[in-house]
């Protein structure tokens, strides 16, 4: 979340920093945040004056009692049980207010980056590289990547919708062995800067809270409720915690991770092609990475994992283009963020495979992740900041997977495999019948 002290420093500031992202219910909900904060201004000093009162009357009533004026002292007692009743209701109404406080805090979005492009949405996204597109593609690659993997038997839903339910995916031999190359591929290609994690798959309230997916975007997440716990939409969630609540040293910082996992999301979609083969499933694969960083570490860092998911996406040989989101279309925490797009001739779309973003210390502010920062003389300060956080789709399979099938098929309707893939797929050259 958002500094409550920025709020009440700058509000003309904050206000005009929000509004970049056009949606009037977000000044509407700042506001109300800083209407609150400055009523519990108000209770935290009526509070502050009767409690400063309430021990002046105690020492006046030692003091009475060891003069004999006991009927004095007495008097002074009920005037500080009255005062005590006051401060009890204001304390009531300071934790009320304080909650209202923090679920207005909760629903603002983060600042926009100040060199971030202005748009209302996604059609305003600039392309900031590329497209990398061959001149023209033969007709044997304008094919569904449904039609040519259900041809090949790699890619089953049918049997996956009756096992689960619409819009599960399910991949068979070498489908499956696909999915898995791509995310070993990912994980290999990232191992030089990053451990591996493998974190737990069902994660609490409040880690899902500490990212920004919650209380937005509930609906959107699968809830466990009998033991109150939410299936991660990404790796990103669980990784970002690790060090909730704790301070870091400056010196251990950039910390940098990254893993596999499923992820789980309850993608509406749109009738039709959206929801078809691999585009758009409640389940998928995904290898994350994130850092932890200074806020001076962090333009570069960003760099760094766009530069890395691009990388993979240019090993794999596929058509992409990068584009920066507007701040119109930016996710809620996010501070700065670039897509990768894969272009597929197939479904004639293109198609986000990476998204890497930068959160400033939004996301910190939630899960209370700290650093000491360090003096001129690179000592530690006595006082704290937050890190800031980063994350980025290293390689999310869906889309990866149906750019390949299209890309790479053949005139026989048979899927040549990516050279860099090949070590990882058991000898599988060419996927066919």
């Amino acid at each position: 979340m958002i500094d409550v002290r920025l709020i009440r420093t700058d509000l003309d500031g904050v206000r005009a920093a929000l509004s970049r992202r056009h949606d009037t219910s977000i000044l509407e909900s700042l506001d109300r945040a800083s209407s609150l904060d400055g009523r519990l201004r108000e209770i935290t000093a009526e509070r502050d004056e009767l409690r400063a009162r309430v021990n002046a009357i105690s020492k006046e009533v030692g003091t009475l009692r060891r003069d004999g004026r006991a009927d004095d002292a007495e008097l002074l007692q009920a005037e500080s049980r009255e005062i005590g009743e006051v401060e009890r209701r204001l304390a009531g109404e300071h934790d009320q207010l304080n909650e209202q406080l923090r679920q207005e805090l909760l629903v603002i979005p983060n600042l926009p980056y100040e060199g971030a492009p202005d748009g209302v949405g996604d059609a305003d996204n600039p392309v900031v590289k590329g497209p990398f597109l061959p001149d023209s593609f033969p007709d044997h690659q304008r094919v569904p990547h449904w039609e040519t993997a259900t041809a090949l038997g790699i890619l089953d839903n049918e049997r996956a919708t009756k096992i689960a339910q619409s819009m599960f995916t399910m991949q068979r031999g070498a489908g499956a062995t696909l999915a898995r190359a791509l995310c070993q591929l990912a994980l290999d290609r990232n191992a030089d800067a990053h451990e591996e994690i493998r974190p737990p798959s069902l994660v609490s309230t409040a880690t899902l809270t500490a990212t920004g997916q919650l209380p937005k975007f509930a609906d959107d997440a699968f809830a466990i409720e009998r033991d109150d716990l939410w299936c991660i939409p990404t790796a990103e969630v669980p990784l970002t915690s690790i060090y909730a609540g704790e301070i870091l040293a400056a010196a251990d910082l950039p910390k940098r991770f990254m893993a596999y996992s499923p992820s789980y999301r309850r993608e509406a979609g749109s009738a039709g092609r959206d929801t078809r083969g691999m585009l758009r499933a409640h389940e998928f694969d995904k290898v994350e990475i994130l850092a932890l960083a200074t806020p001076e570490q962090a333009p570069a860092l960003l760099d760094d994992m766009v530069a890395r998911s691009e990388g993979t996406i240019r090993a794999l040989g596929l058509p992409y283009r990068i584009i920066e989101i507007c701040t119109g279309d930016m996710g809620q925490s996010h501070h700065r963020s670039f897509d990768i797009e894969v272009y597929a001739p197939g479904a004639d779309q293109w198609l986000e495979v990476s998204s890497v973003s930068w959160f400033s210390d939004y996301q910190a502010r939630r899960a209370d992740i700290r650093y000491r920062p360090l003096d001129a003389d690179g000592k530690p300060q006595k006082g704290t900041a937050f890190v800031h956080t980063l994350n980025g789709s290293a390689l999310a399979v869906p889309r990866v997977w149906a750019g390949i099938i299209e890309n790479y098929r053949n005139e026989d309707g048979s899927v040549t495999v990516p050279e860099v893939l090949r070590p990882y797929m058991r000898g599988i050259e060419v996927i066919e019948n």
